[in-house]
């Protein structure tokens, strides 16, 4: 084969791809890796009919009055005015979620960043044994019971039996009967809890770091392990940082659960009522479906903005 027509070919390929539409190259794509999509089929199929389908129609939903009964009536915008117009309690929760999103969100994200990097630098085994120290809170449901026990509002508590032996009160304080207690420690409660999936992950991505960056970079003039971590380390684990801020975001919106088993369903004077308070209120107690459908979709939007702000963020580390 002479050289001529050797480079006519390799000229000739790009544009037989380009003359492909992309859904030819996409099914061409699926034939060729039709085993492993084979692979993932279930979890798919799984994954659209119980989580994707159901957002759908929650979203539908949120446009109706509906009581489970009867058949769904179509009222347009009269929800979403609702929610903002006429209910007070529902302002209290957007406030109050977002004191925990924007409190427990970045402070439990950070902080399960920086606990796995001093893990990381451990020795193999006492890298493990320290791990499952701090991933034991987020996994032992006796957790809150424990933190009850320490806040507990007669003088048997530990925090109100110390105060009171060392005459700094006189009388037990009620610390989740009373407005002013309740807020601050469920957010202690969620931090020290906070340790889970999103440490794992960063765990797992220190580990996959190719060591001659690090080589690399002394050459270049990383000088301390700070620069290490901004322009190597963090970088070269982009995938893990973006999976742990969307589970922690996931986390911090989704808090409720701690609320409710710590200061009761609903809180004293509604001083930690959550989103998720509200949309279990009407949908579990009420069924107002239709509402709280709106609910859920208010709270799916916040969720889906939080992503996108700390996507943007997350692309300048290492710049």
């Amino acid at each position: 084969m002479s050289q001529n027509t050797a480079v006519k070919e390799r000229k000739a390929k790009p544009v037989a791809r380009k003359d492909m539409s992309k859904a030819q190259w996409t099914l061409k794509e699926m034939k060729k890796h039709k085993a492993g999509y084979i692979m993932i089929a279930p979890f798919f199929i799984l994954f659209f009919v119980f989580t994707v389908v159901p957002v759908f129609l929650s979203m539908i939903l949120s446009f109706t009055s509906f009581n489970l009964l009867e058949w769904p009536k179509f009222i347009g915008l009269d929800n979403y005015i609702r929610l903002f117009l006429d209910d007070d309690i529902f302002l209290t929760a957007i406030q109050n979620t977002l004191i925990f999103a924007v409190v427990t969100g970045p402070v439990s994200y950070l902080l399960s960043l920086f606990v796995a990097w001093f893990i990381n630098e451990l020795p193999p085994k006492m890298r493990a044994f320290v791990t499952l120290i701090f991933y034991a809170p987020s996994i032992a449901g006796s957790m809150y019971q424990i933190f009850g026990i320490f806040f507990s509002s007669d003088r048997y508590g530990y925090v109100n039996g110390f105060l009171i032996e060392y005459n700094f009160i006189t009388e037990p304080i009620q610390f989740f009967q009373n407005a002013s207690y309740v807020m601050p420690l469920c957010i202690v409660v969620a931090l020290w809890t906070s340790l889970g999936t999103t440490f794992l992950s960063f765990i797992a991505g220190l580990q996959i770091v190719d060591n001659s960056l690090y080589e690399a970079g002394a050459l270049d003039g990383v000088k301390n392990r700070w620069q290490e971590l901004w322009y190597i380390t963090l970088p070269a684990m982009k995938e893990q940082l973006m999976f742990g801020a969307v589970m922690s975001i996931t986390g911090s919106f989704g808090f409720g659960g701690i609320v409710t088993a710590l200061a009761g369903f609903p809180s004293v004077d509604y001083c930690a009522w959550t989103i998720m308070h509200h949309l279990e209120d009407y949908g579990g107690q009420r069924f107002e479906v239709g509402y709280s459908s709106a609910i859920a979709t208010i709270l799916f939007l916040m969720m889906i903005g939080s992503n996108m702000l700390i996507k943007k963020l997350l692309s300048k580390v290492g710049q």
